[in-house]
């Protein structure tokens, strides 16, 4: 069943600052989906948000709340996971920063089989208790399930940030590091990779496959031997993958794109194969945009480039889906919602963004673009003195900040501070686009 509608509806209320309304509506959600993964998000984020606001009375919210929690925990010993996950809910409504709180929904919904829903929550407990190890290594322990072994190796390393002497975190971490030397197109099934390394044959026909230099010729005979092998094993994904890595090498997108779109039909849920039929579709895009440019045809390449847009779009809300945690990706979601100006999209996403110190100067400098864009003089001044806030040299973001606080000053006449603003760039930067004209303008 497509919830979109209804998970859109949350956000709005969220974003609204109803956080009652989305609340309960994120709750309904999870009644009817437990696996939802972008209500469990956004539910913890409402949650939060909510708990923020409300001044005093903490400890009595944490006592009050305390009960549930002890029957959380006897419902997890008896094997009643999807019980136990209500429970902890229950409890976290009013304590929704608890880190035992969150750990333990996530354990049960992952004992219950929900792991998207257990990792948005993994992804949230990281975000509010970084120094904890163990949601890192469950978020780590999901990820590597989902066939995301780059993501699972980043939140191990994550985990032995927090706590260094992790023997765990250490393991896994030197497993991952071992698969992730060789790459996806050298992956073998997992039944048989280690008999397969250990046969001198296929551990010669991987080092020819890992060669960054191969010829053309060398990689025709390369993909010939991989179609082969392929006829005996028609359901081998990792084969497909494999194909997939020689085909990029010849640069033959739509050939590439074409095996990764048919090892996802054995791999649904892997993170790394949607992001990876996204970019394929993308460049399949701009080299049709770039051969229509070569022979003129300029209707055909503006209609190319309108689809690339929306294609994009459609690729980062399911990126978005499946890891609502990731403030870097909801970043991408906000650009692309903003070149097809659905600025009021847009905001929600960078909005959400702004939470991660990571991304929140770009967030910050492309919420005040969207209200600069909606007419909101006050609120894009507001935000791009924000995004300047502990700058201490002029970089490039700076000189784009910078200078559209200058336009803004320019539109309501105030040429003092506007020549201000210019003036910051003109100091270091004489070449900025017009700046120096606009020195000369306002002086």
């Amino acid at each position: 069943m497509d919830f979109t509608k209804q998970i859109q509806k949350a956000e709005e209320a969220h974003r609204r600052r109803n956080y009652d309304f989305a609340v309960e509506l994120y709750q309904q959600l999870l009644e009817l989906d437990p696996d939802l993964a972008a209500a469990r998000a956004g539910l913890r984020r409402s949650l939060k948000e909510r708990f923020d606001r409300k001044k005093g009375g903490k400890l009595l919210r944490a006592l009050g709340g305390a009960m549930p929690l002890a029957t959380a925990r006897t419902l997890r010993k008896a094997g009643r996971h999807d019980a136990c996950a209500k429970a902890c809910e229950s409890f976290l409504a009013r304590n929704p920063l608890d880190e035992e709180g969150n750990l333990l929904l996530g354990n049960a919904l992952e004992d219950a089989g929900h792991l998207a829903s257990a990792l948005a929550v993994y992804e949230f407990l990281a975000e509010i208790a970084p120094r904890n190890p163990e949601g890192l290594k469950r978020a780590g322990g999901i990820l590597y399930r989902q066939g995301d072994h780059a993501r699972a190796l980043e939140y191990y390393e994550r985990a032995l940030q927090a706590d260094p002497r992790d023997q765990e975190a250490l393991k896994a971490r030197k497993d991952l590091a071992a698969e992730t030397a060789l790459s996806s197109a050298q992956k073998l099934t997992e039944r048989h990779s280690r008999e397969a390394i250990a046969d001198k044959e296929m551990a010669v026909q991987l080092e020819r496959s890992k060669r960054r230099h191969m010829s053309p010729e060398d990689l025709q005979k390369e993909l010939e031997r991989l179609e082969g092998a392929y006829a005996d094993s028609p359901s081998d994904p990792d084969l497909l993958l494999r194909m997939a890595d020689v085909h990029e090498k010849l640069r033959d997108w739509p050939a590439a794109l074409d095996m990764v779109e048919r090892a996802l039909e054995y791999r649904r849920d892997s993170f790394e194969l949607v992001s990876r039929r996204g970019d394929l579709r993308a460049r399949v895009l701009k080299k049709q945009i770039s051969r229509a440019d070569k022979e003129g045809d300029q209707a055909r390449a503006g209609e190319l480039e309108k689809q690339l847009l929306e294609l994009e779009l459609e690729d980062f809300r399911e990126r978005v889906r499946m890891h609502p945690g990731d403030a870097a990706l909801r970043l991408q979601l906000g650009r692309r919602l903003m070149r097809l100006e659905q600025l009021d999209e847009a905001l929600a996403e960078f909005q959400k963004a702004n939470a991660d110190p990571r991304v929140r100067r770009d967030a910050l400098f492309h919420m005040a673009q969207c209200f600069q864009q909606k007419g909101f003089a006050d609120l894009a001044r507001k935000e791009y003195e924000h995004a300047l806030e502990g700058v201490v040299q002029v970089d490039e973001r700076a000189k784009e900040i910078l200078y559209n606080l200058g336009d803004l000053a320019a539109a309501e006449q105030n040429g003092e501070e506007a020549r201000s603003f210019y003036a910051r760039i003109y100091e270091v930067d004489i070449g900025y686009r017009d700046v120096a004209a606009k020195m000369e303008e306002f002086r």
